[in-house]
């Protein structure tokens, strides 16, 4: 999907399909009336028909309108203007596109920035590249017989004066973001007899070589061995699959300036271990890596943009699988910090790669450390599939990760990561255990990660209730790079 902005008046415009709006009551918007004006008031005849009465996130599709050079005008309501909030401005876009996917057009010119879609026209541009990106994207590429690709190809976005600077650069930026998207829902969805460490370090190594700003490095098993990663190394030990430790690292900025680092969490496969899963819906566990698959997807997205600033990211990748050679629940191991760990639930695998990895972390002198992982269903019991949890030991960090969330739609909670839960993670025979009991499942695993993170800035990110639908939609949804991007762009724009 191609994407532009330009200044132009809507009946001279040609395209496959031009969308303008019309507002509740059926007052026409300033396209619109343009469009009325040369076309006989064909739109205020209908208007009055009753054909149209610009209730929020309604369409009607025009043909051939006299005195119009497009093809076909889609008319989209608009609602009330002014009274507009978030939620309804996203049902008119989803809408919208819906409307444009449902006709042949392989183009498509959009009068909405301006429009009274909602009072922030960047948040409406960002919103609206998201949406048309989404519409379009497939996941059916191991199909025998693919579906048809969609039609649309490209996206412009017209308006009546002079596009600003900052319409012109958020449309580069939230493009590039959602070509990260799609990387990251390519991998994520990918099943994991495909998508193995293997396979992630590949793309990586791949990711690399397409951006020269980006270092990618793989470290094997012998070489976390030699760091001390017990805790990592004890997850992988029931798998036939090599784990890996990937670290890309992106020099957008003077190589003093102190990085910010985000940490994926990349189970390519959950089965739980020996502390073994129920067996419904356990195909989902596909998409325990896509902590690792959105720092892919970011990276790539923060190298396209070329944003002025450093990042690594830093993937633990492996499978948890039971065998003969698994980690047993009671089995203590010894993590890259010192730390020993009592392992009761082999389910809770993912703070055990986590946790060497943000200790593996402070080689780079960060200034920032976000980790990313689907890692715990408690958080999905807690905020269900609309927002992601977070914790941090800053407040300021915190602040800056949930304005960048408002920003992108891509919402985040904070969660209290208070001392008062950390006993709960206490053992008897180790310096802590890697569960804290059913009470409160979501902190407890933050405040683990918390006793690896005293060092540095940090925040986790507990996507395990929004990396993914299940049911008749299963699919990953690219969640959280749209944040991630966002905050991003920030840290760039502060500096």
């Amino acid at each position: 999907m191609e994407f532009s902005i330009k200044q132009g008046s809507p009946e001279k415009l040609k395209c496959g399909c031009l969308v303008v709006g019309v507002f509740d009551g059926g007052k026409l918007s300033k396209a619109a009336q343009m469009i009325d004006k040369v076309a006989q008031h064909a739109l205020s005849d209908l208007i009055a028909r009753g054909d149209m009465d610009g209730k929020a996130a309604t369409t009607l599709l025009l043909h051939k309108l006299p005195g119009v050079a497009t093809e076909r005008v889609l008319l989209v309501g608009l609602g009330k203007a002014g009274e507009l909030d978030n939620k309804t401005s996203l049902d008119i876009l989803r809408a919208t596109f819906c409307a444009v996917n449902a006709t042949p057009a392989k183009d498509a010119t959009l009068y909405l920035t301006d429009e009274g879609v909602g009072k922030d026209a960047v948040w409406i541009l960002k919103q609206a590249v998201l949406t048309a990106a989404e519409q379009v994207f497939r996941a059916d590429s191991l199909k025998s017989k693919p579906a048809k690709a969609a039609a649309l190809k490209s996206v412009t976005f017209a308006t009546l004066d002079k596009p600003t600077a900052a319409l012109k650069n958020t449309l580069e930026q939230t493009a590039a973001t959602t070509r990260g998207m799609a990387l990251t829902k390519t991998l994520a969805n990918l099943p994991g007899n495909i998508c193995t460490p293997t396979y992630l370090a590949a793309q990586a190594l791949a990711l690399g070589k397409a951006h020269k700003s980006i270092k990618t490095t793989v470290l094997e098993e012998k070489d976390m061995q030699k760091l001390g990663m017990g805790s990592f190394l004890s997850v992988t030990r029931g798998s036939e699959q090599p784990a890996k430790l990937i670290t890309l690292e992106y020099c957008g900025a003077d190589k003093k300036q102190k990085p910010i680092v985000l940490v994926g969490k990349g189970i390519t496969f959950d089965t739980g271990g020996i502390s073994l899963k129920p067996g419904a819906d356990m195909d989902e566990m596909k998409y325990d890596m896509c902590g690792a698959a959105s720092v892919l997807g970011t990276l790539q997205a923060v190298a396209e943009m070329g944003l002025k600033l450093n990042v690594v990211g830093v993937i633990p990748t492996c499978e948890n699988m039971p065998s003969g050679k698994a980690t047993k629940p009671g089995d203590i191991v010894t993590s890259m910090s010192g730390q020993t760990i009592e392992i009761l639930n082999t389910d809770a695998e993912g703070r055990l790669i986590l946790c060497d990895a943000l200790t593996y972390s402070k080689k780079f002198n960060p200034d920032t450390v976000v980790d990313i992982a689907t890692l715990t269903g408690a958080c999905v019991i807690a905020l269900g599939h609309v927002a992601s949890g977070m914790f941090s030991n800053d407040d300021k960090l915190a602040k800056e990760l949930i304005a960048a969330g408002d920003q992108a739609h891509d919402r985040i909670w904070q969660l209290p990561l208070w001392d008062d839960y950390q006993p709960l993670l206490d053992s008897n025979f180790a310096d802590m255990q890697n569960i804290g009991g059913r009470a409160g499942g979501t902190i407890t695993a933050a405040c683990f990660l918390a006793r690896f993170t005293k060092d540095y800035r940090w925040a986790h990110l507990d996507i395990a209730g929004t990396a993914n639908l299940s049911g008749k939609n299963k699919g990953a949804t690219g969640r959280p790079v749209p944040l991630l991007t966002q905050y991003l762009i920030n840290r760039t724009a502060a500096k």
